[in-house]
């Protein structure tokens, strides 16, 4: 076969065979094709999309890419969470040890930060000593030993989405439906589960900008997932303005461990519950939502899911009363109101970028983070503020770095005179 010949194809609308699809996916990870060719495969993947054998066989090459995980022998229900990606989303934080502490199985392969928007791995990796790669058979130990464990993609697991996920990164190619779709289910099919819950983002700052895309794209989600046996639920979810109280690094990781400890933002526990609450229904553990949420509720007030946290961070090597002392800023910023009147909207991905900016993210594969960087958000949509309220809080220790975040960040919220209402949190589907 003929990687250029087969890419023209693509280029030219066509539908590829598995066997043609196979060929161009394993010659870039076998680097007989470079990153030149693949990103003209990746854009016309983007331009004119894939059909749904495609997108089916396109996941399967990248699973059979490298190893499953296998959980066959343990027997609780296995299920994990993914989102589509957001500003402030630290939702899997909060959402995995209260799953785990309540009895469903949670085997975990999270990424890294993917354009404008963060990485759960990079948050993790504040935690002083924390192991997010970890051989296949320690997280499989992991899992059946305290029913969860987080770790970044491994090379032996679907190598194929490695490292076409980082292509994708830089060549403006996150957002084409066919590869989220290949990316996201080769990972999650490859740890073993039986369950799936999608929280699919939409808004200003998602890569989803409108609900009718993001139902094409659950669509598929399902589709895909279902037809490789896992059991697949779908939540939309706005991102319209960044969830929670903060965005960044270690900040995300420390308002998790508050909401573990019962101190949620009330959007951010919101998806964490409306999440938990599909995973207990498919695994058959409660019959109603009220009962799901009483249920995730009492994990957290009895200390249970917290402690589940902790269990984790130990079984990783992580040191939790190390990290405030090691990721506090250097430099710290406030952005205020100009005027008096009502928050009327956030440009949520410029938030993301500026943060990214800040040293949360990667405009670039070489780029460093900073795990001292993040904003804190003093008002939601709908807030009123008087002249000289703080609207951000921005941190890092980067002086430069932090002055020019700050300036695009100025520019990121409205005030208006009329009080507008706050988004609707939750889509129902």
């Amino acid at each position: 076969m003929d990687a250029k010949q087969i890419i023209t194809k693509k280029i030219n609308g066509d539908i590829l065979s598995d066997s043609e699809l196979e060929f161009i996916i394993l010659s870039y990870v076998q680097n007989k094709i470079d990153d030149g060719l693949m990103t003209d495969f990746l854009r016309s993947v983007k331009k004119n999309g894939m059909s749904m054998n495609e997108t089916i066989s396109l996941t399967s090459i990248m699973v059979d890419s490298g190893e499953r995980i296998d959980l066959s022998q343990h027997k609780p229900y296995k299920a994990d969470k993914h989102s589509t990606g957001g500003v402030g989303d630290k939702v899997s934080l909060v959402l995995g040890p209260i799953m785990a502490s309540l009895g469903i199985t949670i085997p975990m392969l999270a990424g890294r930060s993917l354009g404008h928007t963060g990485g759960t791995i990079d948050k993790l990796e504040t935690i002083p000593n924390f192991k997010t790669n970890l051989p296949v058979e320690e997280f499989r130990r992991n899992v059946e030993r305290s029913g969860i464990c987080i770790m970044a993609q491994t090379d032996s697991i679907c190598p194929a989405d490695k490292k076409i996920y980082a292509l994708r990164d830089i060549t403006d190619t996150i957002d084409s439906l066919p590869l989220i779709c290949g990316s996201i289910m080769s990972k999650k099919i490859a740890e073993g589960i039986d369950g799936l819950v999608m929280d699919i983002k939409i808004g200003n700052g998602a890569f989803m900008k409108e609900l009718v895309t993001a139902k094409d794209l659950g669509s598929i989600l399902k589709h895909v997932g279902e037809s490789f046996n896992v059991s697949t639920d779908i939540v939309f979810s706005n991102m319209d303005q960044p969830l929670g109280n903060t965005a960044g690094m270690w900040c995300e990781v420390l308002e998790s461990i508050n909401a573990l400890k019962g101190q949620g933002a009330d959007d951010l526990m919101a998806v964490v519950f409306e999440l938990g609450s599909r995973l207990m229904l498919q695994a058959g553990i409660v019959e109603t939502n009220e009962q799901a949420i009483q249920a995730q509720e009492n994990s957290i007030s009895s200390g249970r899911a917290y402690e589940k946290f902790e269990e984790m961070v130990v079984n990783q090597q992580g040191n939790i009363r190390d990290a405030i002392k090691v990721n506090q800023p250097l430099f710290v910023k406030e952005i205020t109101s100009d005027q008096e009147g009502f928050i009327e909207s956030f440009d949520t991905t410029m938030i993301g970028w500026a943060n990214a900016d800040m040293g949360c993210g990667r405009r670039t594969k070489s780029d460093t983070l900073d795990n001292s960087a993040g904003v804190e958000f003093n008002v939601k949509v709908g807030d009123y503020v008087k002249e000289g309220d703080r609207v951000f809080r921005c941190f890092n220790s980067n002086i430069s770095k932090l002055e020019k975040a700050c300036m695009i960040l100025n520019k990121t919220y409205s005030i208006g005179k009329k009080k507008v209402e706050t988004p609707e949190l939750i889509y129902k589907n």
